[in-house]
């Protein structure tokens, strides 16, 4: 394990939701309904408002996290503590539902985006502390932007989550030297 799990879980739900948003524009959160899936696969808690108001706020979040796959570390730096400021983080321990002692950084009433902002903030000041921001990569696929972390001990993984990536980048290879020989 890189990572402490509520870190590796948190980087991965921004990875999730900065995915939401198609490299073509498609969008996957155009409703208030659309954001309740999604927090509900990623498990999310805590007060909801349910509303256009909030879904236009995480959807400002993500355009925040993204920027981090093109960020320098100073910039990250300063994305996360901007984060951690408007938040006005406190980190704290806490055991709920299913989960072990882990880290909350805001309260379960704090609004969502807030609360989404400084889980991403606080995962990635362990990225960002163990010099592993190089992690945040872009699918390696010529047709997909979307973004992923690579949490192997090898550092291999090149490809996201969101489709068939890799499926398809193994077989036009696989292609390729059958036609060669």
């Amino acid at each position: 394990m890189l990572f402490a799990n509520d870190t590796e879980v948190a980087l991965r739900s921004a990875v999730n939701l900065v995915n939401t948003l198609d490299s073509d524009g498609l969008e996957h959160l155009l409703t208030p309904s659309d954001l309740d899936r999604f927090l509900d696969e990623e498990g999310f808690t805590g007060s909801r408002t349910h509303d256009d108001d909030e879904l236009a706020s995480v959807r400002e979040l993500r355009a925040r996290l993204r920027s981090l796959w093109d960020a320098s570390e100073d910039e990250a730096v300063a994305l996360v503590n901007d984060l951690l400021r408007e938040s006005q983080a406190l980190p704290q321990l806490v055991k709920h539902d299913h989960w072990d002692w882990h880290l909350h950084a805001t309260t379960p009433e704090a609004p969502l985006a807030q609360r989404m902002g400084t889980e991403a903030a606080m995962a990635f000041v362990d990225v960002i502390r163990s010099k592993e921001l190089d992690r945040l990569r872009i699918c390696a696929a010529d047709d997909c932007e979307a973004v992923l972390i690579d949490l192997s001990k090898n550092r291999s993984k090149r490809y996201c989550d969101t489709g068939n990536c890799a499926n398809r980048a193994h077989v036009r290879a696989y292609r390729e030297r059958k036609a060669a020989s």
